[in-house]
């Protein structure tokens, strides 16, 4: 069945649940729709640069940067920029764009102008995950380090015809979505001259070296890299320093943990950076959280400044004096702004609003940072660190100003005496509706490690429009609840966290009376994908279901993934191996056939409606492929839709707009 056009079933207003007419968020906005991005001030404070992601134009969303002099207001456009970096002296800017000479790195004035090409960069498609900054002025402003790719050893043959594997990890990372090889180039460390534009190689080999930092001292340059065996298949980023005349390279981390995103205090003589303790980090995910450590520039004294804080955190920057590290915390669907006392660990809140904390810098006493809430997409503030915070940008008023937008709101409940929390978007109009007369549809996050909350969400939003509401929910093994909770879905995919999932639908429908239990829908995009798989084999209580990106069998899942360490770290093993310290020894791989969904699509009785990206290398288009036929053979009503050009997840607009359309026709179809 296809859906009405977007003309006729989007850009009409809606009836309101209790009669009045009023118009929710339409498909057509998600067109005009922009947020903010990288947040980065001057070391001044006296000017800032921000980007900004649209999704105007055909494909995915495009990013335009902007400088903005915080003195006179004045905003200008980067032609072409992206990445912007100030040098020490706040006078020029560095980032990544073209010129008419051609593209590479960029420097030009702090307004913009006179932009000079000074280096070529190459990027590679290999799977990088949490990597950080590429580029780093040296203290004096006289060079700029940066981070580009070289052709690996197996290039050769790899591109060949046959094309010859060898790599372990011979796939390209989740969203790219263009192509489904590894394209085996490494990253290196170059140093180029701003003046002459010669250029350096500090750094080679067969491994990858990223998230670079300059210390004050202007001697050595922080990077992270992945020094195991077997780096394909074993995933550990340590902390490494490099000369900068020499080029020689010094170990400062030896964990089985991971480390990220290193900074140098202002005085060099510290290092910030996120990391943690156990090795249970896949190039996948993470069920850890990771918090923030401080040590000694030479590698000693490592210090868990994060430590009060039983909550995952985000990449460390220093204040502009020193003395504290500031980091993102998720909490309970939020994303807070925190500062920890480098020497003392003391911690203070800096931002703690309802929504979620983006991109953000600090400098001399000032403070820049994007920030969504429930009604608007991420704006740019700006506060004094004391005073109350300025909102620069308004990027969505004319689209926003004539819509009704949902609310949404917490809920608590309890699932196998487990405290869980879920987030209800309630449409306009909805307390004061029937009982019994608002459909409900769930939408499950990813990863499984993450969390929804308190910020904008377009689809939630969309949905809203059509007058239903959405449940989200944080089940176990989510971050934002502490490390236990987090752990809690250890050797248990589609266990626990399903029936939190179920507990939040009747939860749900026991507190809101006007909720209509009988017409429900279900989706989630990769893990939710999955758990809305799973839990159709569980109950036929759902009218209609939606995975996107989901898997269907764990076996296959680990083995066709661009990934091979993920399910090893979940379980506790590879497939082949025993699980370790488990009451019965079982097989791994029986654990994951006796959790995959297709092994009960017998049980199946919801239409489910299959959405893949058809390059994706995260969960591979075969997990829907093969639960397609599956439910065909047991006579279910499915559906597939295959995106072309996209990875893990939809990205071009266009998609994500027809997968909505889409999705709303089945639902409806379906008796919602």
């Amino acid at each position: 069945m296809r859906a009405r056009s977007l003309a006729l079933a989007l850009a009409v207003s809606v009836v309101g649940l209790a009669g009045q007419e009023w118009t929710g968020l339409q498909l057509a906005d998600f067109y005009k729709l922009r947020s903010v991005g990288d947040v980065q001030l001057s070391p001044t404070a006296a000017d800032l640069a921000y980007s900004v992601i649209s999704s105007s134009r055909p494909g995915r969303p495009t990013s335009s940067t902007w400088l903005r002099d915080m003195g006179t207001g004045e905003t200008v456009e980067l032609e072409n920029g992206s990445g912007p970096r100030w040098s020490p002296d706040g006078r020029w800017i560095a980032y990544l764009g073209r010129t008419e000479e051609g593209a590479g790195l960029i420097v030009a004035t702090r307004r913009g102008e006179a932009p000079r090409l000074i280096a070529p960069v190459d990027s590679t498609n290999h799977p990088l995950p949490s990597s950080g900054q590429s580029l780093a002025w040296a203290p004096d402003g006289r060079a700029i380090a940066f981070v580009s790719a070289t052709p690996g050893p197996e290039s050769e043959h790899a591109d060949g015809d046959p094309m010859v594997i060898t790599r372990y990890l011979y796939k390209p990372t989740a969203a790219e979505g263009l192509t489904r090889f590894n394209d085996n180039r490494r990253l290196h460390v170059f140093v180029v001259d701003v003046a002459t534009r010669g250029v350096r190689q500090l750094t080679n080999g067969p491994y990858y070296e990223h998230s670079i930092d300059w210390s004050p001292k202007g001697d050595q340059i922080l990077f992270v890299s992945n020094r195991e065996t077997s780096p394909d298949k074993t995933f550990n980023y340590d902390i490494f320093t490099l000369n900068v005349r020499t080029g020689a390279t010094q170990r400062l981390t030896t964990t089985k943990s991971a480390e990220y995103y290193p900074a140098f205090s202002p005085d060099g003589s510290r290092i910030a950076f996120a990391g943690t303790t156990r090795d249970l980090t896949s190039s996948e995910t993470t069920m850890e959280d990771t918090h923030v450590w401080v040590m000694r520039s030479d590698g000693t004294g490592r210090v868990e400044v994060g430590k009060s804080i039983d909550n995952r955190q985000g990449a460390p920057r220093w204040s502009a004096d020193g003395r504290q590290a500031l980091f993102t915390v998720q909490e309970r669907g939020k994303v807070k702004l925190m500062a920890a006392d480098a020497s003392t660990a003391a911690t203070s809140t800096m931002i703690d609003d309802s929504g979620s904390v983006g991109a953000f810098s600090v400098a001399k006493g000032a403070l820049a940072y994007a920030f969504s809430t429930p009604a608007v997409p991420a704006e740019l503030f700006v506060t004094d660190l004391q005073g109350r915070p300025k909102a620069i940008t308004t990027l969505n008023r004319s689209v926003l100003e004539g819509r009704r937008l949902a609310e949404v709101e917490a809920l608590t409940f309890t699932s196998d005496s487990l405290p869980v929390e879920a987030f209800l978007t309630v449409p306009p109009d909805a307390r004061s509706a029937k009982p019994k007369s608002v459909p409900l549809i769930v939408m499950i996050h990813g990863g499984p490690h993450g969390q929804q909350g308190p910020a904008f969400n377009a689809k939630a939003q969309a949905y809203a429009g059509v007058g239903w509401a959405t449940l989200m929910v944080n089940y176990r093994g989510s971050t934002g609840y502490g490390q236990k909770f987090t752990d809690a879905i250890f050797r248990d995919q589609n266990g626990g966290e399903a029936r939190d999932v179920v507990a939040g639908v009747d939860a749900a429908l026991a507190k809101y009376p006007w909720l209509d239990g009988a017409r429900l829908g279900i989706e989630g995009t990769s893990y939710g994908g999955q758990l809305t798989n799973w839990i159709v084999t569980q109950t036929p209580r759902f009218k209609a279901a939606i995975p996107a990106a989901g898997i269907s069998n764990l076996v296959t899942q680990n083995y066709l993934a661009y990934y091979h360490d993920y399910l090893a770290v979940e379980y506790g093993g590879f497939p082949h191996e025993r699980a370790r310290r488990d009451a019965e020894e079982r097989l791994i791989i029986d654990m994951l056939w006796e959790r995959s969904p297709i092994r009960y699509a017998n049980k199946v009785k919801t239409p489910v409606l299959f959405v893949h990206g058809e390059n994706d290398n995260d969960v591979p288009i075969e997990e829907a492929e093969q639960f397609y036929i599956a439910l065909h053979d047991v006579g279910v009503e499915t559906m597939m839709l295959r995106y072309p050009r996209e990875g893990h997840g939809l990205r071009e607009t266009r998609h994500v707009v027809d997968a909505l359309e889409r999705s709303i026709a089945w639902y409806k179809k379906h008796g919602l």
